[in-house]
């Protein structure tokens, strides 16, 4: 990714240009740091200057971001870890590079002996596993769950999708395409149907008004407490 690195009161900002930007647009990721999407039409020399004028709010939820990074496990051979219906086992193994299998209710990462298992490169590749676990169990759990809860509750949509998404735990189209992310398996199960729901009464009000939230809560119950529940769950930090 081309661009320029400034530093702004210590903290290093990646300003890259952006075709898709339509203004500065400053985002903030776990490990990735700060990065500022730059319309062309945009000088560097300006967005330097609105980013400056946001540091009090890149300092603060830069904080929250380096407390989630504390919350990720660091794996190694004794790590006890446990998806949905998977066990994690990770083994050391004579390979020229990492490796992985799901089997009936193991995902079995081989990482090479001259390998070191805390690199950033092995933690992904663990990551990586687990990830598609998740994504091979919510392609066996959601399909159902959403086909049944869809009916139940006379509501439709068109197509489902399992993504990796770390955003949003689900998306509604226009056109009542619903994307749901693998990270739903995280959750338990009435979490998982909270979310559904939260979908598809998208598929009648596009957005957060009064009638959607009355609306949710006629077909969820006690929604505004799984909203709040689920808060408290944060994608992509396990």
């Amino acid at each position: 990714m081309k661009g320029r690195v400034y530093t702004i009161d210590g903290i290093d900002v990646l300003f890259v240009k952006s075709k898709r930007a339509k203004g500065v647009n400053i985002s903030i990721r776990p490990f990735k740091g700060v990065k500022v999407s730059v319309p062309y039409f945009v000088t560097f020399k300006y967005a330097l200057k609105i980013t400056n004028q946001r540091i009090d709010w890149i300092t603060k939820n830069l904080k929250k971001i380096k407390s989630s990074e504390n919350g990720l496990t660091k794996f190694n051979l004794n790590t006890t870890f446990k998806t949905r219906n998977h066990f994690l086992k990770i083994i050391q193994i004579e390979s020229k590079e990492i490796k992985y299998s799901i089997c009936k209710n193991e995902t079995i990462v081989y990482i090479p002996i001259n390998y070191d298992i805390n690199s950033e490169l092995a933690q992904n590749e663990i990551r990586k596993a687990i990830e598609e676990t998740w994504r091979k169990e919510a392609k066996e759990i959601l399909p159902n769950r959403i086909n049944y809860l869809a009916k139940k509750h006379g509501l439709n949509y068109q197509n489902i999708r399992i993504k990796n998404t770390k955003s949003r735990w689900g998306s509604c189209s226009y056109k009542n395409n619903i994307n749901l992310s693998l990270h739903l398996m995280r959750l338990p199960d009435y979490l998982i149907d909270y979310v559904i729901l939260h979908e598809l009464v998208h598929t009648k009000i596009k957005n957060h008004s009064k009638d959607f939230w009355a609306m949710l809560e006629e077909v969820s119950f006690q929604s505004k407490k799984h909203d709040k529940e689920l808060k408290n769950y944060r994608i992509g930090i396990y």
